[in-house]
């Protein structure tokens, strides 16, 4: 638990830093392109577009649990794009600028965090667009359960925070992690809800207990449950439980990690 203390001081004590970083790579990512920091917002965009025509025009018409299915289905995808985005990127943060901050006095815990942050951009232009079609295509009009939303975009960071410096961890102290992680991304892509609604009778019971253990069906679900659905977060106090042990465990095993290899990461890549 110490070390989660201390992990969790390094993150706030240096906010400032970590959003100037995250403001330098996204300039730095984008300035050999014409459009420069459009990018970040249009790339997101384009690709919730792409859904669009697809499941709004192509193969999947109809409703999910009453709700137009292209509404429910870029709510859910919205966070999924979004945190898959970040758990990939942060899972080789520390691999790849560990040998830069070995040379200065700089809390390697926050390079993660780096991560969470820069991605948030695209994540907002992902959730406006995202909005803009529930409400024209879906009729979706806001009422009081929007304001959960906030509970999970807390949840969400939370969760990402604690993954990824465990994942950022393992990925140099094994170095397949990083093969296996982008499969399982893969894999949890389709187990997480984000295009199909296992909460039907569609789907054999067991299994959706099982599918709903997921830290990021939690998520997602949410998300569609804040803006789409009528049900509170502390209506499901199991999956709510579930959710933050989840969250604790990999804290507590990642900020281990963490801090136990950290003087021999160079020497470790």
């Amino acid at each position: 638990m110490k070390e989660v203390i201390t992990l969790i001081k390094e993150q706030f004590g240096n906010l400032g830093i970590m959003f100037r970083i995250s403001k330098y790579q996204d300039k730095s990512d984008y300035q050999s392109h014409y459009l420069g920091l459009v990018w970040e917002y249009l790339y997101p965009i384009i690709q919730i577009g792409i859904y669009w025509l697809v499941f709004g025009f192509g193969l999947k018409k109809g409703t999910s649990g009453g709700v137009d299915y292209l509404s429910w289905m870029v709510i859910g995808i919205t966070p999924w794009f979004y945190m898959n985005s970040v758990v990939l990127d942060a899972s080789k943060s520390i691999y790849l600028q560990v040998g830069m901050v070995s040379k200065m006095k700089f809390p390697v815990s926050v390079l993660p965090t780096i991560k969470v942050i820069s991605n948030l951009s695209s994540f907002w232009a992902m959730l406006v667009v995202s909005i803009f079609i529930a409400f024209f295509k879906g009729g979706i009009v806001p009422n009081m359960y929007w304001i959960q939303w906030i509970y999970y975009f807390f949840a969400m960071v939370c969760w990402l925070v604690a993954f990824s410096i465990f994942n950022s961890t393992i990925a140099i102290l094994v170095r397949d992690y990083r093969i296996f992680l982008q499969s399982l991304m893969r894999m949890l892509f389709y187990m997480s809800g984000v295009l199909f609604n296992f909460e039907t009778n569609a789907f054999p019971a067991p299994l959706v207990r099982i599918f709903q253990l997921n830290p990021f069906f939690y998520i997602i679900s949410g998300f569609r449950e804040s803006m789409l659905g009528d049900d509170w977060f502390w209506q499901k106090p199991i999956l709510t439980i579930t959710f933050w042990l989840f969250v604790l465990f990999f804290l507590l095993v990642g900020s281990h990690l963490h801090y136990k290899f950290r003087s021999r990461f160079v020497d470790l890549i």
